[in-house]
């Protein structure tokens, strides 16, 4: 398993609260960089721009990826666009919401 891999399956354990799905098979992250240094960044979404847990659902993406003895520096860019909508769920993530 790649680094990137690696770092997916790890964020399979960050959750948003709100709907307990992780926010891998919710379709929130758009993108994983790894640089040759081992330095991370993340691109990601959330459901909405107003949410309330905003801080501790991307705290929680951060302190995951920091916490692996391959990465060093890890950046967690949020973004709006594109929008997040329920297209971008996994097969996983449709199944546990119900559809």
């Amino acid at each position: 398993m790649n680094i990137k891999e690696k770092i997916l399956t790890g964020l399979k354990s960050v959750y948003d609260p709100e709907l307990n799905i992780n926010v891998v098979d919710l379709g929130l992250i758009y993108n994983v960089e790894v640089t040759e240094t081992a330095d991370v960044t993340i691109t990601m979404t959330l459901t909405t721009p107003g949410c309330p847990l905003h801080d501790s659902i991307t705290s929680g993406v951060r302190y995951c990826v920091e916490g692996m003895e391959e990465t060093k520096k890890v950046e967690v860019n949020l973004v709006w666009e594109p929008a997040w909508s329920p297209e971008k769920m996994t097969p996983e993530g449709l199944r546990l919401l119900g559809r």
